[in-house]
């Protein structure tokens, strides 16, 4: 898949395609001369309420499990962005998904979440194209 995923302040490399910020807040203090994304969708980060109890701010105290469950149900919600994305890389674009420059941990970062329901949605359309139907 032409999908990859990084961290917001990792180098800038050959081939990175479209880098996607997919945080709920920009990064403070960077002035938008440094930005090094393309494209800002907060709405692909997870909530003000789930960052909020995962980092023991909120009401609740979340750990990744709950994180996880909740993050996934929350992008049940953003369907059409998703699909978006996911037809950018079956028409070929490359798309870096970024993330906090303080979330060192791939594997239990957003980023890696996401980069799995988007290449689900990807072989979702590719079922779908090869048996006649259009992917709602």
């Amino acid at each position: 898949m032409d999908i990859s995923t990084k961290r917001w302040n990792d180098p800038l490399e050959p081939g990175n395609g479209t880098r996607i910020l997919i945080c709920r807040y920009r990064p403070r203090g960077l002035p938008k001369g440094e930005e090094t994304w393309n494209v800002w969708k907060p709405e692909l980060g997870p909530s003000k309420e789930l960052l909020a109890d995962y980092h023991g701010k909120g009401r609740l105290q979340t750990g990744w499990a709950e994180y996880r469950s909740r993050y996934l149900k929350e992008m049940l919600r953003q369907k059409d962005a998703m699909q978006k994305l996911s037809d950018q890389v079956l028409n070929g674009q490359f798309i870096t998904l970024l993330c906090s420059a303080a979330c060192e941990r791939e594997a239990r970062c957003h980023r890696s979440l996401l980069k799995s329901l988007i290449e689900r949605a990807i072989e979702a359309s590719k079922l779908a194209y090869e048996h006649g139907h259009k992917p709602s």
